[in-house]
């Protein structure tokens, strides 16, 4: 889930600060912040879900925990 763009990618550099003037970056760390926990979530969850299997539940059991079908469970967890 981690995709990195290089600086020249985000348009950052484009910015002419004569025409937008400073604001509090507030808002960007907060969605930085929620991005860095949105990954530790998932990191989170597939290390629950592998630790599920090896433990022996089913696809069934997992999916019910999800909240999604058996197969929706398998085919994101399942190649790992």
């Amino acid at each position: 889930m981690s995709t990195r763009t290089r600086p020249e990618e985000t348009g950052l550099d484009e910015l002419d600060p004569g025409m937008n003037p400073a604001r509090d970056a507030v808002h960007f760390r907060r969605i930085q912040t929620a991005r860095a926990n949105l990954s530790a979530a998932e990191d989170d969850l597939r290390e629950a879900v592998q630790a599920a299997r090896d433990a022996g539940d089913s696809w069934t059991i997992i999916g019910a925990a999800l909240n999604i079908t058996r197969q929706a469970a398998q085919q994101r967890f399942g190649g790992n």
